[in-house]
Order: C-alpha cells, then sequence, then structure tokens
C-alpha cells in the first residue's frame, strides 16, 4: 500500500513536467494604426515587386544594419547588394513584413515585426531555443518526406539538435532537415523554413513626423 502511494504521487509531479508545452502564438497588431497597416501593405507590394527605389524611400538613413556599428543607409545597400535582384534581402524582409508583430508598449509610434521577436516569453532562453513558425507543422519520424508523421506541432516552443540534424551535401550552412525536441518532449524532424528563432531578422519601423520609415533590420544579439 505505502508503495502503491509513493507511485501515485511521484506521478502526481511527473505527468504535469512532462506537459509543459510553451507556444509563441502568432499576434498583429498592425490594424490598431492605420497609417501604419496603409504603410506596411505598400512596402510588402514593393517588397513582393523587388521594387528598389520605393524600399529606400522608407529606410531610414542611419538604419541599424547590426551590433558591429556599420549602420547608415549606404552599409544597408553595401550589405545586402540590394541592386541585385536576387538578393536574400527580398525573401528575409517579406517573412518578417508577413507574420504580424507589435506596436512598443510605451512608444506607439515603434513597430516591431514579426511577432516572434517581441513575443517569445521571457521565462525561455532565446539562445537556446527556438519556436515552430507555421501552423500544423509535420513532426517526422525521420528526415525523409515519407516518413511517418508523430505529431503535429502549432507555434510550440522548441530546442534544435543541430549535430544530429541533416544538412546539405553542396551547401555545408544549409539544413535540409532539423532534429528538434518541444518542451513537452515531442521529438522528431521538420523542415528548416517551419523553425524560427526569436533573435532572426526582424525590423523597426518609427513614425517621424508623420511618415513611417524603417530604423532597423538586423539579426542577432
Amino acid at each position: 500500500m505505502f508503495k502503491l502511494k509513493s507511485l501515485l504521487v511521484f506521478l502526481l509531479f511527473i505527468i504535469p513536467i512532462a506537459a509543459q508545452e510553451k507556444f509563441v502564438t502568432p499576434i498583429d497588431e498592425a490594424d490598431k494604426d492605420k497609417t501604419f497597416l496603409e504603410f506596411r501593405t505598400k512596402l510588402i507590394e514593393a517588397v513582393q515587386k523587388r521594387d528598389v527605389k520605393y524600399l529606400l524611400s522608407v529606410v531610414d538613413k542611419s538604419i541599424k544594419n547590426g551590433f558591429g556599428g556599420n549602420d547608415g543607409i549606404n552599409e544597408f545597400k553595401k550589405q545586402w547588394k540590394i541592386y541585385n535582384r536576387n538578393s536574400e534581402l527580398w525573401k528575409e524582409l517579406l517573412i518578417v513584413l508577413t507574420h504580424g508583430g507589435t506596436f512598443d508598449k510605451e512608444n506607439k509610434g515603434m513597430f516591431y515585426a514579426p511577432y516572434l521577436f517581441t513575443n517569445f516569453p521571457d521565462s525561455v532562453d532565446e539562445f537556446e531555443h527556438q519556436a515552430i513558425f507555421g501552423n500544423n507543422v509535420n513532426l517526422r519520424s525521420k528526415p525523409d518526406k515519407d516518413a511517418p508523421v508523430v505529431a503535429s506541432l502549432s507555434y510550440n516552443i522548441v530546442k534544435t539538435d543541430y549535430e544530429n540534424s541533416v544538412k546539405s551535401k553542396t551547401n555545408k550552412d544549409e539544413f535540409l532537415w532539423l532534429k528538434i525536441e518541444t518542451l513537452g518532449g515531442k521529438k522528431g524532424f521538420v523542415k528548416p523554413e517551419f523553425v524560427r528563432s526569436a533573435i532572426d531578422y526582424r525590423a523597426g519601423f518609427e513614425r517621424r513626423r508623420g511618415k513611417w520609415t524603417m530604423t532597423f533590420f538586423l539579426a542577432g544579439d
């Protein structure tokens, strides 16, 4: 009887721990300010068209490009090779712009995107964890599109095992599959486009003298 009670007490403690999934739910506050919503809509269209002229018209002259001190619009052009239609800028910026965001709590004239940047919980180490960047993402038992689906994930916080993930044979910096584990213990493989860090590329926009501008576009910390 004593052993049974001990087992029950143990299970009461262990079960909640094993089920502590955490999520970064999408949020988009853009419609709280009509002027910003209109600005973002036009900017998204410009990025889709790869309209360099319009993009540069909304980039702040002192835009922050990173944490190395190489800021300003000229460095922005150089860093992103902006006149090259195949520049990675267009893909990265479009992802940021089309995944929500929030206004600064104290300064409503500032907007940050995407939602993952401002919504990642403080209780979780953003350097060691990432989040599923999508809804109903297949978690597979093996790094193969035909492998069995072991779970469907939506915005779960995860930890990525890069050492046991699958890299491209032609590009050592490119992953084909990421091996991940959710905080609740679900393990498997997902495509890399569905896993994102809170400190991946993000953008900041500020309204100055009635005009919205992009004041930073960077990654890292």
